[in-house]
C-alpha cells in the first residue's frame, strides 16, 4: 500500500539532531556567490566581506571554510571561515587580503561564523564552531582567534573562547573585542 509523503514541519526540522539536518564539509568555489549572500544578510554593509573578498578568501583557504549545508534543501544555512598565520593578534588586514594566509601557520584568525536567520537559536552556531574546532585539532592548529562586539561575547564565552579585552581590529569603524580558544600546546601569545 502507498503512503502519501508529506514534509516534515519546521518543528519535526529543528527537533532532529543538528549532524541529521546537516552537513558539515569544506566550501566548493561555486558556493562563492551563495556564502556573499548569507555574509550580507548577517552583516551590516560597513562590516561584511566584499564579494571581491569572499572569493578571494575561498580561492586561497577553501580548507579553512566550513559550512554548513541543509540536507533537505540542500542549501547553505551557514559557515564559519578563517585563515591560518604564525602571528598571534588579529588585524583588519586579514579580512581584505587573502595573501595574509599562510597555510603553515598555527593560528587560526576567524573571520566570520554566519548563521542564515531563519537557522538561528537551533543550535547551528554552536555545531559549526564545534566541528571548526575539531578540524583545527586534527591539524595541530595551536590557537583559533576571533574578533566579536561586545554582546555576543558572552555566547563566545560559551563555546569556549576566552576574552582578551579590546582588539586593535577596528574593523568597519566599529569597536571589537579579541577572544582565543587554545588547542594544541601553550598558549602562544607573547
Amino acid at each position: 500500500m502507498c503512503r502519501e509523503s508529506r514534509q516534515k514541519t519546521n518543528k519535526e526540522r529543528t527537533a532532529a539532531p543538528i549532524s541529521e539536518r546537516f552537513e558539515f564539509r569544506c566550501i566548493r568555489p561555486q558556493e562563492a556567490e551563495e556564502a556573499a549572500d548569507i555574509e550580507e544578510a548577517c552583516f551590516p554593509p560597513n562590516e561584511a566581506c566584499s564579494r571581491e573578498h569572499m572569493r578571494a578568501r575561498i580561492q586561497t583557504a577553501s580548507d579553512l571554510f566550513l559550512v554548513a549545508v541543509d540536507r533537505e534543501s540542500g542549501k547553505l544555512a551557514g559557515f564559519l571561515n578563517g585563515i591560518a598565520t604564525k602571528e598571534i593578534s588579529f588585524r583588519d588586514e586579514f579580512f581584505t587580503d587573502a595573501s595574509t594566509h599562510d597555510p603553515t601557520g598555527e593560528n587560526i584568525m576567524l573571520l566570520g561564523l554566519d548563521v542564515l536567520p531563519e537557522y538561528r537559536t537551533q543550535g547551528l552556531g554552536r555545531a559549526l564552531v564545534a566541528n571548526y574546532r575539531r578540524r583545527a585539532q586534527e591539524k595541530n592548529i595551536r590557537r583559533m582567534v576571533l574578533t566579536c562586539h561586545a554582546e555576543k561575547v558572552e555566547m563566545y564565552t560559551k563555546f569556549g573562547f576566552r576574552d582578551l579585552g579590546e582588539s586593535a581590529s577596528k574593523w568597519g569603524g566599529e569597536t571589537w573585542h579579541e577572544m582565543d580558544i587554545v588547542l594544541n600546546g601553550e598558549d602562544g601569545r607573547r
